[in-house]
C-alpha cells in the first residue's frame, strides 16, 4: 500500500515521539490539545519543516472544547500541499495518541496527494501504517468536503471503525462516553 503514497508516512502519539527523532523526518504536522505544551522531545529532531495545530479530538460542538474547524482544515491541506511541492521524504503526524486527529488529517493529506486513490484503499493504507487508527470523523467530513471527494471518505471510515470494534469491541462505550457516538453508529452499520 505505501508504495502509492508519495513519501514515507508515520504517525505517532507523543510518548513516541523520541522515538522518531532519528528518523530523518523532513515534515512534521503536531496536533496538540490547546493548553498543550510543545513536546520537548522536538528538541532532538534534526531541522524540518513544521506545521502545529490546537484543537481538542472531538467530532461535535461541546462545552469547553475546540473542535477541528474548517480552518484547521484548510491549514493541513496546504502543508500536504507544501509537502508535495517541497518532495518531502518523510512526513510524521502526530496527536496525543497517534489514533485520531492525526490519522484523519493525514488520510486528507493522502487524499489531496492521490485523488485516483479510493477512499477505501487511502483508510486502508492508514490502517495498515498505525494498527490503531480510528480517524477523527469531523476532521474527515470537513476534508471530504473540501476535497470534493462526495462523502466517501467518511462513509469509507465506517468499515475502518467496523474493524476497530470488531477487535476491540470495548472501544464502542468508550467512543460514545466521549461523545463520538456517530463514528460507533456507523462502525456498527457497516457491513
Amino acid at each position: 500500500m505505501e508504495t502509492h503514497f508519495p513519501y514515507r508516512l508515520t504517525v505517532c502519539g507523543i510518548e513516541e515521539l523520541t522515538g522518531h527523532s532519528e528518523a530523518g523526518v523532513s515534515h512534521v504536522l503536531s496536533i496538540l490539545d490547546p493548553d498543550w505544551p510543545v513536546p520537548e522531545a522536538f528538541g532532538s529532531f534534526g531541522e524540518h519543516a513544521k506545521l502545529e495545530l490546537r484543537f481538542h479530538d472531538v467530532i461535535e460542538l461541546a462545552p469547553g472544547t475546540v473542535p477541528p474547524s474548517e480552518q484547521d482544515v484548510r491549514a493541513v491541506l496546504a502543508f500536504g500541499r507544501d509537502l508535495e511541492a517541497e518532495t518531502a521524504s518523510r512526513l510524521l503526524v502526530h496527536c496525543h495518541a497517534g489514533i485520531s486527529r492525526s490519522t484523519a488529517s493525514m488520510a486528507l493529506i493522502l487524499a489531496q496527494a492521490r485523488p485516483a486513490l479510493g477512499a477505501e484503499e487511502i483508510l486502508q493504507g492508514i490502517l495498515g501504517i498505525r494498527e490503531k487508527a480510528w480517524p477523527n470523523l469531523r476532521i474527515l467530513e470537513i476534508g471530504d468536503a473540501m476535497l470534493g471527494r462526495g462523502g466517501t471518505l467518511p462513509a469509507a471510515a465506517a468499515a475502518l471503525y467496523r474493524h476497530q470494534l470488531n477487535i476491540r469491541p470495548h472501544l464502542a462505550q468508550v467512543m460514545r462516553n466521549a461523545g463520538r457516538g456517530r463514528e460507533v453508529d456507523a462502525g456498527e452499520a457497516y457491513g
